[in-house]
């Protein structure tokens, strides 16, 4: 009861209304910081001036005994046991004392893994319902909009954020659209009730610089250009080295200084983009081809940055030795593609074949529906992957929407696992989650009983869930 007043207390101040890669593997891929950028500082040389209010709701110390426990880190533990104190997981393990102030919960017949994190997601900024109004994701104004920042178009009242709570998520990776070159700034967030997107900010988490290849900016600015594939490498190219120069004037006051009367001029593209190259913010690269993705190594080299993650990486599986070699994430559907010419040559043992060569297989979204059903598209890679013969646990498949997602997002120092120390953010599933029949009964935020499928919530319901046709609320 005390959850639910406390959800409910801040709800009445919102207002309502199969080709393979060569057998000869490439060289290693790794980026080297270029001369004029030796260290990243200890401090990010462009602060972020919207930091997290996010608080962590109350908690009580929880122990969770006799489930089947997936940790994310590829272990399986039969009639295990996880201790949640503070916010944190204090042990797993089997047969875990109860503290004397802790509530036990009998998981027998369950299953309990990390939360579901979604690395690539547009809630928010594309919030329900699906109008005009409210459609906030493409700044599709010009090939650089290295100056936005998605967080400042997010719809905290989008209801797509509690049904992907009652989904298994408790962190999502909000981008703007791919319409542009370099579209802006991503951020991640948890889906917890808050009046404003600083509420919901992930402490900590590092912005993204969402940018993408192929087709998309070739379409939409082929009447000014880039109007091809060539003119996109140019374009990126280009900006990147007038935020070489723009780091070098930076850091060259800071050095020096820092004369207030000597202050570099503030360009607020050109900050998006030097904070990539000085490491502050990561890359994620919208790209389907392989060819593209390697092409975009060669420039992240070139400028000597690094790139966190491919967006949509169909064609992963071609070139799963770079992607191992170099340490980017592969972010992919289960079977989701032929929907334009440079997804047509998706294959359904994608993941598996990025994860066999030692990549970071991660599964995605993009999409606010199969958000709410990431544990089943990782069963049907996985289902996908083992019948071609590759040799993959569930426990193993378990990381791809939990500790991999937070790795290509850069949170995985503190989510994504059931390890001491790290946020209690806790599934406890009615079943084996990679089966079809499976809910999320139980999800736990910082340790926090946000969501229980025996208590109707109003949180999963309200007024902008209007023009939801009833097949679309899936949870």
């Amino acid at each position: 009861m005390w959850r639910r007043l406390h959800l409910l207390g801040l709800l009445l101040v919102i207002p309502t209304g199969c080709a393979t890669a060569t057998a000869q593997g490439p060289e290693p891929v790794k980026a080297e910081p270029a001369s004029m950028m030796e260290a990243t500082e200890a401090e990010p040389l462009f602060p972020d001036p919207f930091p997290s209010t996010y608080k962590p709701f109350p908690s009580r110390t929880t122990l969770i005994r006799n489930a089947t426990v997936f940790t994310g880190t590829g272990e399986e533990i039969a009639g295990g046991s996880v201790l949640l104190r503070d916010g944190k997981i204090v042990e797993v393990g089997r047969n875990l004392d109860a503290p004397s102030d802790a509530v036990v919960m009998d998981a027998t017949g369950k299953w309990v893994t990390p939360g579901v994190i979604d690395p690539h997601s547009h809630l928010g900024v594309y919030p329900a319902p699906g109008i005009p109004s409210l459609s906030d994701g493409n700044e599709a104004t010009d090939p650089n909009t290295a100056q936005v920042w998605a967080e400042h178009s997010i719809f905290p009242q989008d209801p797509g954020f509690g049904l992907a709570l009652a989904g298994g998520v408790t962190a999502l990776h909000t981008l703007p659209g791919s319409a542009n070159l370099i579209g802006g700034r991503s951020v991640t967030v948890k889906p917890v009730p808050s009046r404003t997107y600083q509420g919901m900010k992930f402490p900590g988490a590092p912005h993204g610089l969402k940018m993408a290849c192929g087709e998309n900016p070739k379409r939409v600015y082929e009447s000014r250009g880039p109007a091809t594939r060539m003119a996109n490498v140019a374009g990126w190219r280009t900006y990147f080295s007038q935020a070489q120069e723009y780091l070098y004037r930076w850091k060259t006051w800071k050095q020096e200084g820092a004369d207030p009367a000597k202050k570099p001029s503030r360009d607020l593209a050109l900050e998006s983009l030097a904070a990539t190259l000085n490491g502050d913010i990561d890359a994620h690269w919208h790209c389907y081809r392989g060819d593209e993705m390697v092409t975009a190594l060669d420039i992240a080299n070139e400028f000597g940055f690094s790139i966190a993650s491919f967006e949509h990486a169909v064609e992963g599986y071609k070139i799963r030795d770079y992607l191992a070699d170099s340490g980017v994430c592969a972010l992919m559907w289960s079977d989701w593609w032929g929907f334009k010419l440079e997804a047509f040559d998706g294959i359904k043992e994608n993941i598996g074949l990025v994860h066999e060569a030692g990549a970071c297989a991660v599964i995605h979204s993009d999409d606010a529906q199969i958000m709410q059903f990431l544990n089943l598209d990782a069963a049907k890679a996985l289902h996908a992957a083992n019948k071609a013969g590759l040799s993959i646990s569930k426990a193993e498949a378990v990381g791809w929407f939990t500790l991999n997602a937070a790795k290509a997002i850069g949170i995985d120092d503190v989510t994504g696992s059931l390890e001491a120390g790290k946020a209690a953010d806790v599934v406890i599933w009615s079943g084996d989650p990679f089966s079809i029949y499976t809910k999320a009964e139980m999800v736990f935020v910082d340790g926090a009983l946000l969501f229980d499928r025996s208590q109707p919530d109003p949180y999963l319901y309200g007024d902008f869930m209007l023009g939801i046709l009833p097949g679309e609320v899936v949870r």
